[in-house]
């Protein structure tokens, strides 16, 4: 029934709607590959975005560290006891050359 003849015979429409569209098979397969491809861009873009942002933090910790002999100081130490306590931890000691400190040397002041 079109609005022109609902007005003839004195009905008010008070609502339209569209249910249960069916569209012809090539049609909604290309709908759904346009879908598919907006939600891949979608998933792409938030993933750029995360990457940055990492990218970001590290370069601003980065910065931190070279600003601070301390800061860098703890961040070996924090490093050093994790490989400690991962379990088996391995030191190789080697010979030091003339006038410069051996391998013994330089782990024992790390600790």
């Amino acid at each position: 029934m079109s609005v022109a003849t609902a007005l003839i015979l004195g009905l008010e429409i008070a609502s339209v709607g569209i249910r249960d569209v069916i569209l012809p098979g090539d049609m909604k397969e290309l709908m759904n590959k346009v879908t598919e491809a907006r939600k891949a861009a979608e998933a792409n873009l938030i993933a750029r975005r995360e990457e940055t942002a990492a990218i970001r933090s590290q370069a601003n910790a980065a910065r931190l560290l070279a600003e601070s002999p301390t800061l860098m100081r703890l961040r070996e130490l924090e490093v050093l006891e994790k490989i400690a306590s991962a379990g088996k931890l391995s030191i190789v000691l080697g010979e030091k050359g003339a006038g410069e400190k051996g391998l013994a040397d330089k782990v024992v002041s790390l600790l």
